[in-house]
């Protein structure tokens, strides 16, 4: 690691509030949540012509797309009610190739600005299978790597929701109707997991991150640097990367001087 330790990094350095402003984007992304789960908003019908139901064994391969689509739907429906109690101002869905799936954007003075913004990767898992939610691929190394270089102050979310199909005879069509309802929710910074809960997988790409268990996080206090030297370790213990590798990147991405 002597060769890493060596190296004219860029540092990247955070404002002093930036884990109260982290802490209030969580704050206000569980809330929504919650509140759509108190008022009955967390369901998703769908309608079929199918007798017997949906496909129980295989629902989960498509139950994961349009609960995550449910959450986008949601910020968006909020965000357009001017004076609403979160001061969500902004939501924006990605596109498929983004970091993140969906942009927020909520109202609030900081040091760094009158708006805050957060990256948000909605990842949505089933409460009835055992290994629904262990290790999902996050986002790349290389991009949060730069995304912190070029924004000290850049918030990522991780956002999990749990949900549960079952069916339900529509007595109008005789038919069954599936019904997908989120029942629980989490959201996590990024930069604040700990070491134990990351792992990186290098078969994509610069390699992904990962959560080893999405449903049971642990949190450490870092700052945005100590976050960056974090991933470099990740990577850099990988038996399939090697320094020159990550200099390559380095210089590529411009995180050293």
């Amino acid at each position: 690691m002597n060769e890493y330790e060596n190296q004219n990094f860029k540092i990247p350095i955070e404002s002093n509030d930036h884990p109260q402003a982290s802490a209030y984007v969580i704050k206000s992304i569980e809330g929504i949540i919650e509140e759509a789960i108190k008022n009955g908003q967390n369901r998703i019908i769908l309608n079929t012509n199918l007798r017997n139901g949906l496909p129980m064994e295989n629902i989960n391969k498509i139950a994961g797309p349009i609960v995550e689509a449910w959450a986008g739907e949601l910020f968006e429906s909020i965000s357009t009610e001017n004076g609403n109690s979160w001061d969500l101002v902004h939501s924006e869905a990605c596109s498929r190739l983004g970091m993140a799936d969906i942009i927020l954007q909520f109202k609030k003075k900081t040091s760094f600005g009158s708006v805050l913004t957060a990256n948000v990767d909605s990842k949505a898992t089933a409460e009835n299978l055992e290994k629904s939610g262990k290790s999902p691929n996050i986002t790349s190394y290389a991009r949060i790597r730069t995304a912190y270089i070029e924004d000290a102050d850049f918030i990522f979310i991780v956002l999990s929701l749990k949900h549960r199909v079952f069916c339900q005879k529509n007595v109008q069509s005789g038919l069954m109707d599936g019904i997908m309802e989120v029942v629980r929710y989490n959201a996590y910074d990024i930069k604040y997991i700990s070491n134990s809960d990351l792992s990186y997988n290098p078969a994509l790409g610069t390699g992904q991150l990962q959560i080893k268990d999405i449903h049971y996080v642990t949190l450490e206090n870092r700052t945005t640097w100590d976050f960056c030297k974090l991933l470099d370790y990740k990577y850099l213990s990988s038996t399939k990367r090697t320094f020159e590798d990550w200099l390559a990147l380095a210089q590529q991405y411009g995180w050293i001087k």
